[in-house]
């Protein structure tokens, strides 16, 4: 693997060593410590004199920083210069118990426009307890690019432990990763190739799309979701920020894998944890926009309060644990900025406003963090899920009316209300109880028994 013609190695960057088992510890104890605190300091704001004008101090740093990210113009996507010799790619697939989507895409992954020649596909069996076995072995029959990985009840550390033993036996200079319900366009790999010219890119991460978008709100509001993270990820990175992995549909360098060590199999949000180890270790992580790769929503309140309750205990866990590298500038000023305000944004200001609710019932006055609750939880998620849906369309090349936008902007900004009940139960949570959570399995459209329209965006 030492024919390359694109810079996939950075022979000049310097790599930063960091144990990353310091700070692991006692993530009950943080937690507990930054809850108990941050409901302390707004009930003192409440009751000191002058806490208006802390408050209103505090939030209008807050929306400046908003009103600097939206005004953010976004660069041009890469243009891809075909090279002399493809770099080799390896395609991972972790699966358990995906017998009902598996197959689908795993025959999209093996008939790519790609040099056939310079990828590989590998499907994980993560112990699976359905047919997903057989299916992946009869389809490596088929497919000579395919390999398949079958893992025991005995072999540990989840989807991060899968990638990890995978990655030994992989070839590429790339990696990427997508769920078993994933779905891709035939072209994608050449602009996923474009990204990484730029030595200091050390990953990317596609667009998600909702490809069950019609079947009812859930999915309808996880479409406008996906777009507005997708407008504010393309935001932050033009900006200096933070780009962040997804999980389904990211790619990694294998150097920058090797500098953070692989993936944490001491986390429950693989793609979040990495997100800030590649950061930490120098790295830039871009997002690309188009085309996305498709997944499919979940449908079910039950379903989508297991999901999000993961993605927040996992979301909230990279700060604990690597809060001593971030607090000591290690990324960078403009990055350590972004991420401390989205930090503030995300995950802070949902637990705070219920003590500020509370108190501003009992004393009979505003709440002090209505300022910032209407710009950063109500106006900024209206504004990005516009223009990243309107974005979606337009680079899709579909027709869309401004009343369509605006009902489904509409939607999406009712549908991510549920954040406010989601975050502070898990941080409360992480706080109380030491027990994490268990991996539940999300039910693809495939095993349920109707048939939904697709998502015209796709």
């Amino acid at each position: 693997m030492t024919d390359r013609s694109l810079p996939l190695t950075v022979e000049d960057l310097t790599i930063p060593t960091i144990d990353w088992s310091v700070g692991m510890g006692y993530r009950r104890l943080k937690a507990a410590t930054i809850l108990g605190g941050l409901w302390m300091g707004v009930a003192a704001l409440h009751l000191i004199s002058w806490g208006y004008l802390v408050a209103w101090a505090i939030s209008s740093v807050f929306c400046v920083r908003a009103l600097r990210l939206v005004a953010t113009k976004i660069a041009p996507p890469p243009v891809f210069i075909p090279p002399q010799t493809y770099p080799f790619i390896s395609l991972a697939i972790a699966a358990k118990n995906e017998a009902a989507v598996i197959t689908n895409l795993v025959e999209s992954l093996c008939n790519l426009k790609y040099p056939a020649d310079r990828y590989e596909v590998w499907a994980i069996d993560d112990n699976s307890t359905d047919r997903t076995p057989e299916i992946l072995d009869d389809l490596a029959r088929k497919y000579p690019q395919l390999q398949v990985l079958h893992r025991t009840a005995h072999q540990t550390g989840g989807k991060s432990g899968a990638l990890n033993q995978v990655l030994a036996l992989m070839q590429g200079d790339l990696i990427g990763v997508f769920d078993a319900d994933a779905q891709v366009t035939p072209d994608f790999l050449d602009r996923v190739v474009a990204h990484f010219q730029t030595e200091s890119v050390g990953a990317i991460q596609l667009r998600k799309a909702i490809t069950n978008s019609e079947t009812n709100f859930l999915t309808r509001g996880q479409r406008a979701e996906m777009a507005l993270d997708a407008y504010l990820q393309q935001q932050r990175t033009n900006s200096g920020g933070v780009g962040e992995l997804r999980g389904n549909g990211q790619f990694v360098r294998r150097t920058a894998l090797a500098s953070c060590d692989g993936w944490n199999e001491q986390t429950i949000t693989d793609d979040l944890d990495l997100t800030l180890r590649l950061h930490l270790t120098g790295w830039d992580i871009e997002v690309m926009s188009y085309p996305p790769v498709g997944e499919e929503g979940v449908t079910t309140v039950t379903a989508l309060w297991n999901q999000r309750n993961r993605w927040a205990e996992g979301g909230f866990q990279r700060y604990l644990d690597y809060w001593e590298p971030i607090v000591s500038n290690r990324m960078g000023t403009k990055k350590t900025l972004d991420l401390i305000s989205f930090l503030s944004i995300q995950y802070l200001l949902p637990p705070a406003g219920i003590p500020d609710f509370l108190l501003a019932v009992w004393l009979k006055h505003p709440p002090l963090l209505l300022p910032m609750t209407a710009t950063l939880g109500v106006a900024l998620p209206l504004w990005a899920a516009w223009v990243g849906l309107r974005r979606s369309y337009q680079q899709a090349g579909t027709m869309v009316t401004p009343a369509t936008l605006l009902v489904q902007t509409a939607i999406g900004s009712l549908f991510i209300l549920h954040w406010l009940v989601v975050m502070p139960f898990a941080i409360a949570r992480m706080a109380i109880f030491p027990k994490r959570l268990k991996w539940v399995k999300t039910l693809r459209q495939a095993d349920l028994p109707t048939i939904v329209k697709k998502n015209t965006e796709y």
